[in-house]
């Protein structure tokens, strides 16, 4: 079996209505080109995008992956007044419209599913596939997805995760 080159882990600024958006990001050694879908990934309320190290190291000599710091977390602006889902939905969205990028996969931690679901409402046509690891229960998860407990070790959801959301 040939060993994929690791991919080029890096962190960078980005403008959204709130201000900065500060993204954890990794990029296939190709130069981020890829022809897989691109994955954004959503943490909870009390983490940062650094919590998803693992995948970016993991999956990201396959695709582009960006772990944004949701707005008021980690060194992301705050978005003053606004509600946690909808501020990170719309960061995210601003994301993604200034990098051009039409279509993605999301992974969601915890009460991240909770961005995940305002993103779905705001840019269904742009989310191709979605798993929510330890969703709260008032979450409605939405077919077709994919929902894990957080019991498994990392390599675990890994490879659940390159299964899952695959070319």
């Amino acid at each position: 079996m040939i060993q994929a080159t690791p991919p080029r882990l890096r962190r960078a600024y980005y403008d959204c209505r709130y201000g900065q958006l500060h993204v954890h990001n990794a990029i296939p050694a190709g130069g981020g080109f890829d022809e897989l879908t691109t994955l954004v990934c959503l943490h909870d309320r009390s983490a940062t995008g650094a919590l998803f190290a693992a995948v970016l190291a993991g999956l990201g000599a396959e695709r582009s992956i960006y772990a944004p710091d949701m707005p008021g977390h980690g060194q992301t602006d705050g978005a003053a007044g606004a509600a946690w889902a909808e501020a990170g939905a719309n960061a995210i969205a601003d994301f993604l419209d200034s990098m051009r990028i039409r279509r993605i996969d999301v992974l969601a931690l915890g009460d991240g599913a909770e961005v995940a679901a305002q993103l779905l409402a705001q840019r269904s046509a742009a989310v191709r596939r979605y798993a929510l690891l330890d969703p709260p229960a008032v979450v409605p998860a939405p077919a077709p997805g994919l929902v894990l407990p957080v019991s498994a070790t990392a390599t675990q959801y890994i490879e659940r995760l390159r299964g899952f959301f695959g070319p």
